[in-house]
């Protein structure tokens, strides 16, 4: 059975689940089986989504379930990205009564993060509408790997997106199991929605760390709209790439000033 959560469209046999562990098929229907299943939760501040221009200086209550329909081997929550891991069940109303009490510690919604929150769509889709009946803000920290009807679909109940630019190049993205046009197509998306949205490209020694890439990145930025802001992060040793070295400062500083010729907001981390 296909599943078309996202780009992938898994063929899924009975019993079994997709890439994304998170979603499989039983007695002849597609379940998103990560519902509610939460394996990280915790108050942070906004900026480490990171978000540097929305609401800056507050906290949210961020959680993550298990699952992700990329595979990215430098991923530093593969514990929680490669299959299913034991998690503790929190319905809707348990997650929203947990950020409505946490107001009081200057919380201001909730953050779907941590593994790929686009793999539990209907999770994420009715805590929103749910937190949005309670006045409060909603965040999602994606690969922007998402169905384009499902991502418009939760457009009107998420705030602000933090979503990852890997690469320029849509072979590179292939290789990871990435779709660069639906990436591109669902920041414009979120961005001609009047969403806040910022975006983040790890740089990663020997996969987009070269100039011709990271360009290809600049100008597609540049293209939906220049004062979008985008975080170049510093790679360190995660995943199956913990052979490899930390991202060199001197590619981020070169990465940053090659950023600022067509982008407004530019901003390091990592570093």
């Amino acid at each position: 059975m296909i599943c078309h959560n996202c780009p992938v469209n898994c063929d899924i046999a009975e019993g079994q689940t997709g890439k994304c562990h998170a979603r499989g098929v039983k007695d002849g229907k597609i379940v998103c089986q990560n519902y509610g299943r939460i394996t990280s939760l915790a108050l942070d501040p906004i900026e480490k989504k990171p978000l540097k221009m929305y609401r800056p200086g507050s906290y949210i209550l961020s959680a993550g379930s298990y699952g992700c329909n990329m595979h990215c081997m430098w991923c530093q929550n593969d514990s929680i990205s490669r299959g299913r891991v034991e998690a503790d069940f929190l319905s809707c109303e348990e997650l929203a009564g947990i950020a409505l009490d946490t107001r009081s510690r200057g919380n201001i919604g909730l953050a779907f993060t941590y593994n790929e929150p686009s793999v539990g769509y209907e999770y994420v889709l009715d805590c929103s509408r749910l937190l949005k009946q309670n006045d409060m803000c909603t965040v999602m920290v994606t690969n922007g790997m998402l169905s384009p009807e499902r991502f418009d679909t939760l457009i009107p109940y998420i705030d602000a997106y933090n979503i990852d630019l890997k690469t320029g190049d849509a072979k590179k993205y292939e290789s990871i199991g990435g779709c660069l046009d639906v990436i591109l197509r669902n920041i414009r998306a979120a961005s001609d929605a009047g969403r806040h949205v910022e975006l983040t490209t790890l740089v990663v020694p020997g996969f987009n760390d070269d100039a011709d890439d990271f360009s290809r990145i600049v100008s597609a930025v540049a293209g939906i709209d220049r004062s979008m802001p985008l975080h170049i992060t510093r790679f360190f040793p995660a995943g199956s790439y913990r052979d490899v070295s930390p991202t060199r400062p001197e590619k981020l500083y070169e990465f940053r000033d090659i950023a600022r010729s067509k982008i407004d907001n530019v901003f390091l981390g990592n570093i």
